[in-house]
C-alpha cells in the first residue's frame, strides 16, 4: 500500500497550530487561508454526506457546513482529489491528561444520556482516561469520518483508519476513542484495525442507536500502541511516508483545552436504544 505513488489522490493534514507539529514532518506550509478553505471544504463534505444518508437535518447545517466546534484545535486528516478537492476526511483531537469526561464530545452522546448506560460510559472511559495520565499520553477522539460517494467501496476508508493509527504514533502515541456509526462499515473496518468496545466491571459496552444521528453507533476505544498484529506492517510503511505529507496550519494559536461547546445538537431524551 502506497501512501504518496499511484492514484488520483492524495493526503494532507491539517494541523491545530505551528507548535503542535513534530520535526517529522517536512511539507509544512503557514498558510491561513487555504487552512480555513480547506476545512470549510472537508465541513461541506461532511455535510453533505450526512445529510444523504439522513444523519442529520438541514438544519444542522451552515451555509452546507456541518460545523462543530471540536473541529477547531484538532488535527485533520484529508483526502484530495486530482484537482486538490476534499473526498475524505477525519478529525484526531488531542486532550491534556487532566481533561475530564464532561469535556469530551463523547459525554454528550445518545450513550451518556441513558439513564442505564450512562454512568457506565462515564465509568469506562474515566479508567481510560486513568490510563493516559499513568502513560504521560494526551486522551484522543477521532471523529468526523466522511467519504465522497464516488470513492466509497474503495480502500480509502481503510487507508484512512490505517493512517489515523500512523499519525497518533508519529505525534508521540495516544489513548483513543471513537464514536462510529455501523452505517457504510465504518465500526467494522475500526475493529478489525485494532478498535476495541469500551469495557466497565468487565462487562462491554453495547451499540446503540443514536436518535440524533438516527442510526446505529458503536463507541470504540483504540490504544496507538496495539493495532491489530496483521496491520502493523501497513501502519509502519504508511508511517515512514507521512513525513512527506503536506501539512498545513494556520499559524501560533492556542489550543482550546478547556471546556469546548459543542455545536451538535443532541437529544433530550434521557432513554437510549441498545441494540443487541
Amino acid at each position: 500500500m502506497r501512501l504518496l505513488a499511484g492514484g488520483s489522490r492524495k493526503l494532507a493534514l491539517l494541523a491545530p497550530s505551528a507548535p503542535a507539529i513534530p520535526k517529522f514532518f517536512n511539507q509544512v506550509r503557514v498558510d491561513p487561508t487555504r487552512s480555513d478553505d480547506l476545512l470549510a471544504e472537508s465541513q461541506r463534505l461532511r455535510g453533505g454526506v450526512y445529510l444523504r444518508d439522513g444523519a442529520i437535518r438541514p438544519d444542522d447545517l451552515t451555509d452546507g457546513r456541518h460545523e462543530l466546534d471540536i473541529d477547531h484545535g484538532g488535527w485533520h486528516l484529508l483526502v484530495l482529489d486530482k484537482d486538490d478537492r476534499v473526498c475524505g476526511c477525519a478529525r484526531y483531537r488531542e486532550y491534556p491528561s487532566h481533561t475530564r469526561f464532561s469535556q469530551l464530545s463523547v459525554s454528550s452522546s445518545a450513550l451518556a444520556r441513558c439513564n442505564l448506560w450512562g454512568s457506565k460510559l462515564q465509568a469506562a472511559v474515566e479508567s481510560e482516561l486513568a490510563l493516559s495520565r499513568r502513560l504521560n499520553l494526551p486522551y484522543v477522539e477521532l471523529g468526523g469520518w466522511a467519504l465522497c460517494e464516488q470513492i466509497r467501496g474503495t480502500t480509502e476508508a481503510f487507508r484512512m483508519a490505517i493512517t489515523a493509527y500512523a499519525l497518533s504514533q508519529v505525534l508521540g502515541g495516544g489513548v483513543g476513542i471513537s464514536t462510529v456509526t455501523r452505517r457504510n462499515c465504518s465500526a467494522s473496518i475500526l475493529r478489525r484495525i485494532g478498535g476495541r468496545p469500551l469495557k466497565t466491571d468487565g462487562s462491554e459496552l453495547p451499540p446503540y442507536h443514536d436518535p440524533g444521528y438516527r442510526c446505529e453507533m458503536e463507541i470504540l476505544r483504540f490504544w496507538s500502541w496495539a493495532p491489530s498484529p496483521r496491520f502493523r506492517v501497513w501502519i509502519d510503511e504508511i508511517k515512514a511516508q507521512l513525513c512527506e505529507v503536506p501539512v498545513l496550519t494556520k499559524g501560533v494559536a492556542p489550543l482550546p483545552w478547556l471546556s469546548p461547546r459543542y455545536s451538535r445538537l443532541v437529544s433530550s431524551n434521557n432513554a437510549c436504544a441498545v441494540s443487541a
